[in-house]
């Protein structure tokens, strides 16, 4: 349950923004989630060779 706090606070950011008519900017924060996650999932993987 604790790995899934960061996504439901995210959600609930872009929720609420949306709520707002920040749609823009709601967008924004997906956005920028979503990059931060792929980030993160492909970097261990991008080791030098030596």
């Amino acid at each position: 349950m604790k790995a899934f706090l960061p996504w439901l606070a995210v959600l609930a950011v872009v929720l609420l923004l949306s709520a707002l008519r920040l749609r823009p900017l709601a967008t924004a924060v997906s956005l920028g989630w979503l990059a931060w996650c792929v980030w993160t999932w492909f970097r261990p993987t991008r080791r030098r060779s030596g």
